[in-house]
C-alpha cells in the first residue's frame, strides 16, 4: 500500500517558520515528481510547488516564491516544504503529492488531478 506520511506544521507566529516533511511508503518515488498543495478554509485547493525527480526543475507559486521552498532526498523517498517568513494568508491544510504515473518528468504539473497519491494533508496557522 503507497502511503505518503506529513510531518511538520502546527501554529506559528507571523514571521516564523516551518518545515513540513512527506515521507512515501510502498513505492519509490525518485523518477517522479514530488509536490505541495494547500486548501484554505472555504477556498479552492491551490498548487503551492513542485521540484521533479532530479531536482532539475523546481517550482513554487508566486503567492510564496522567495518564502517557501521545495527539496526532496530520493535516498529517503521524501520531500520538504521549508516555509519562512510566515504569513496569516499561509494559513491552510497542506497536502503532499506525488505523480505516478510519468517518470523523469522536465515539466510540472501544477493541477491536482495530475497527481496520483496525496498525503494526508497537515494543519498550518500562521497568527497575526
Amino acid at each position: 500500500q503507497v502511503q505518503l506520511v506529513q510531518s511538520g506544521g502546527g501554529l506559528v507566529q507571523t514571521g516564523g517558520s516551518l518545515r513540513l516533511s512527506c515521507a512515501a511508503s510502498g513505492r519509490n518515488f525518485s523518477n517522479y515528481t514530488m509536490g505541495w498543495f494547500r486548501q484554505a478554509a472555504g477556498k479552492q485547493r491551490e498548487f503551492v510547488g513542485a521540484e521533479n525527480w532530479n531536482g532539475i526543475y523546481t517550482f513554487v507559486e508566486d503567492s510564496v516564491k522567495g518564502r517557501f521552498s521545495i527539496s526532496r532526498d530520493n535516498a529517503k523517498n521524501t520531500v520538504y516544504l521549508q516555509m519562512n517568513s510566515l504569513k496569516p494568508d499561509d494559513t491552510a491544510v497542506y497536502y503532499c503529492v506525488a505523480d505516478g504515473k510519468r517518470p523523469y518528468m522536465r515539466t510540472l504539473i501544477t493541477i491536482p488531478s495530475g497527481y496520483d497519491y496525496w498525503g494526508q494533508g497537515t494543519q498550518v496557522t500562521v497568527s497575526s
